[in-house]
């Protein structure tokens, strides 16, 4: 029995093994990989066709330094989309509920644009903390304001892909908890909530995969600059 609400989101521990590195593997293993000794089925040319256009849309405003990224960013578009995906099953968990866990993949890889930046393109890194045109006196407070802002992206795309999938999350059990209860004091309205909590899943659904799309976008974006 839970305790709170928020205990479907603690990292789960089964005979004293924490069960995180079971559900970060997960999704590879469910992944298909094409082999030569395969003929292409649906699900494989399905798969194909979804990283070939998720790929050309990200990179094609992109410079060709960029594109040595394609495999990291399209692996990691697929991997939170998996994760994101199965956290919806019953009886599972969630890590990219976790903020720790998007930090981890947010910093690493938002640190490493800026890096690029600096190393190859140093003076157009740097341009981006001073709009140009910027009256003299303003000149310090703008420096200071975008440098902060440069260092809080990092902090935006974990947060937001942490409290999207937990407010659904938490909404969707509010609900089937609501129906649950109504069931036999008010069927009528316990039919109404069932419906309502359908539509809610779907939704779910369509937010698990967007928020993955948006994560690696806006990862795709800060790469942008700095090539």
């Amino acid at each position: 029995m839970m305790l709170s609400l928020f205990d479907q989101f603690m990292s789960p521990i089964f005979l004293g093994i924490p069960l995180m590195a079971l559900a970060l593997s997960l999704p590879w293993l469910l992944m298909p990989k094409p082999c030569s000794r395969w003929l292409s089925n649906r699900f494989i040319t399905l798969q194909n066709w979804f990283i070939n256009n998720f790929t050309k849309q990200i990179f094609m405003p992109m410079s060709l330094g960029g594109h040595k990224w394609a495999l990291l960013l399209t692996s990691l578009m697929l991997f939170l989309i998996t994760l994101n995906m199965l956290g919806l099953l019953p009886y599972t968990f969630t890590p990219t509920t976790q903020l720790s866990l998007n930090m981890a993949f947010a910093v690493p890889i938002w640190l490493a644009t800026v890096i690029i930046g600096m190393r190859n393109q140093p003076t157009h890194a740097l341009g981006h903390l001073l709009p140009e045109g910027t009256p003299t006196l303003l000149i310090p407070v703008l420096i200071i304001i975008e440098t902060i802002s440069l260092f809080i992206r990092p902090l935006a795309l974990g947060v937001r892909l942490t409290a999207n999938l937990t407010a659904g999350h938490l909404l969707i059990q509010l609900i089937a908890t609501g129906t649950f209860v109504l069931t036999s004091i008010m069927p009528t309205i316990a039919l109404l909530t069932s419906i309502l909590l359908f539509l809610l899943t779907l939704l779910e659904v369509a937010v698990a995969m967007i928020q993955a799309y948006v994560f690696v976008l806006l990862l795709s974006l800060y790469l942008q600059e700095n090539v």
